[in-house]
């Protein structure tokens, strides 16, 4: 069948709301490359939303979840639990940033996650408020959504959210918001919206993902680790788009040196297996009561067996080094592009979770949302799937498998030059 029958019957089979990239239905795939059903090759810079570090059906990963497959593939851990739970959570312990002993929790979604960091956090505080950041994505769950600092789409029509979550901006330079910025508006909210000792946790991505790929620096993240400290509000680390070597180094938040209380971990975790993880400090992790947290398909053992493997990967295949590597295979090029094109405005991020921006003229204070909607539609006709993101909707962000060679990496980016080239004519 055809891409274009496959369209028709999704539109009558699907609901509107799942929103769909490209109209393109993938046969197959490997590594760093997808067939669509009418045999057509893609470049994928978007690994299903950061998902795939490790590559489409990494050899070491296919084997692990067979071999679990022959044994079993469910039987739900809170009824009759089995040994890759307690392995994959005694290697996150040992691998997430801090000398604190720690705990984990498996679950399915990085919403879920979030969802459950935050009960994790209000049972050990017995609080109730929780600070987010403007253009912080976590989730489309009703706390996830209130969470999330971007209305469109994720807010629109469904409201009310639930209650005492507040907003700060998010320091990013290129947008004129200073670290200075958003303290004083910590402080301010504080002062205005609710005093520090309601506030039960501060939650943040150490680089935002759907929020454009602003980095936070060191210095504000071992600000907010004061502040925390101070006041005894958990801090918490959203890894779940930039953990497991996306940045260069196993999770984002090593680049400030900080222990953060909670981390939430999920995409990459599991080489496209459904698992995500809450990982912090065990007197925090365990102020919640047995049965009070879970899930039917929480921790899948196919799920844990994949995240093994995974973790075996990283380590085999020095995906840290790979994604530096990356990340300045993909800048250099994008300062080249820069050069001639004058609607690339910045291009920023730690190893290999590399953004730019789009304005017009140079400008940031002009972003360009139409030529970065332009531009990803070029470049799925070019054989690239690329992904945008950004509050102001004009960030083009690249997430290439780590396992990608660099020659296919170059082909990608030859493809972008001409995508950009026919969206600006």
């Amino acid at each position: 069948m055809s891409n274009q029958s496959w369209q028709t019957r999704r539109e009558a089979a699907v609901v509107n709301g799942v929103g769909t990239l490209m109209p393109v239905f993938i046969d197959r795939a490997q590594n760093a490359e997808l067939w669509d059903v009418e045999g057509n090759r893609y470049i994928d810079f978007a690994s299903g939303i950061a998902v795939l570090n490790t590559g489409h059906n990494h050899p070491k990963v296919v084997a692990a979840v067979r071999e679990q497959l022959e044994k079993f593939s469910h039987t739900c851990f809170q009824v009759t639990p089995y040994p890759g739970y307690i392995e994959l959570a005694e290697k996150l312990n040992a691998l997430v940033p801090g000398s604190t002993p720690k705990r984990t929790l498996f679950l399915s979604t990085g919403a879920e996650a979030v969802e459950n960091a935050i009960k994790i956090a209000r049972a050990h505080t017995g609080r109730s408020g929780t600070i987010a950041f403007k253009g912080g994505f976590h989730g489309r769950t009703m706390m996830g959504m209130a969470l999330t600092g971007k209305v469109v789409p994720y807010k629109t029509g469904f409201g009310p959210l639930p209650g005492e979550v507040y907003h700060l901006p998010f320091p990013a330079d290129y947008l004129g918001v200073s670290e200075a910025d958003a303290l004083a508006a910590l402080d301010l909210c504080f002062s205005a919206d609710i005093e520090p000792t309601r506030v039960a946790a501060i939650i943040i991505e150490p680089v935002q993902g759907e929020g454009g790929f602003y980095p936070a620096s060191p210095s504000f993240m071992q600000s907010l680790r004061n502040v925390c400290d101070q006041h005894g509000i958990v801090l918490i680390c959203d890894e779940i788009q930039s953990g497991f070597c996306r940045t260069g180094k196993t999770f984002a938040t090593e680049y400030s040196g900080i222990e953060p209380d909670i981390m939430t971990l999920a995409k990459s975790l599991a080489g496209g297996f459904p698992l995500s993880a809450v990982v912090g400090k065990a007197a925090i992790m365990n102020a919640a009561k047995p049965g009070g947290l879970g899930g039917t398909y929480a921790g899948s053992p196919i799920a844990c067996a994949a995240a093994l493997a995974v973790l075996d990967v990283i380590e085999e295949e020095q995906l840290n080094r790979r994604a530096q590597a990356q990340g300045e295979q993909l800048k250099a090029r994008l300062h080249q592009l820069a050069e001639r094109f004058d609607c690339i405005g910045d291009i920023r991020g730690p190893g290999a979770m590399v953004a730019m921006e789009l304005v017009k003229g140079r400008d940031a204070r002009q972003p360009d949302a139409d030529l970065t909607k332009r531009l990803v539609a070029e470049a799925g006709k070019q054989g690239l799937v690329l992904l945008s993101c950004g509050v102001r909707a004009n960030v083009i962000r690249f997430l290439a498998p780590l396992t990608a060679a660099p020659t296919l990496v170059d082909e990608g980016l030859d493809k972008l030059e001409r995508a950009l080239t026919a969206a600006l004519a």
